[in-house]
């Protein structure tokens, strides 16, 4: 079954220079395994399609129940170079929360999803 990210996580995001970045945090830990698995730095790049020029690179906070993604290339160069209606990268966390993933029915049952 594909479910959004918004049903596990809630996630910030800003920006440092043309990159972005958006952290995504598990609203339970049992969560936290899956979001390692399934949201991986190569589905976010396909996720956000053309805006991301650059790579996108994930960490791991475990002790968080969190992922961070740096998003390079992403903001038209930035908050004071760019034309773009979102430069410094505040609603992508938003628009990654409405990602989704594939997961058995049988795991989304076991997790109350």
């Amino acid at each position: 079954m594909k479910i959004e990210l918004l049903k596990l996580a809630h996630a910030r995001s800003g920006d440092k220079g043309d990159t972005a970045n958006v952290g995504v945090i598990a609203l339970k830990d049992e969560f936290y395994p899956l979001l390692v698995r399934e949201v991986t730095a190569e589905k976010v790049k396909e996720h956000f399609g053309a805006i991301v020029k650059g790579k996108v690179e994930r960490f791991e906070l475990p002790n968080l129940g969190a992922l961070n993604f740096l998003l390079h290339e992403s903001l038209g160069g930035g908050g004071t170079l760019s034309l773009m209606t979102d430069a410094q990268g505040k609603t992508f966390s938003t628009a990654l929360l409405r990602m989704k993933i594939e997961i058995p029915e049988t795991e989304a049952s076991e997790l109350g999803l």
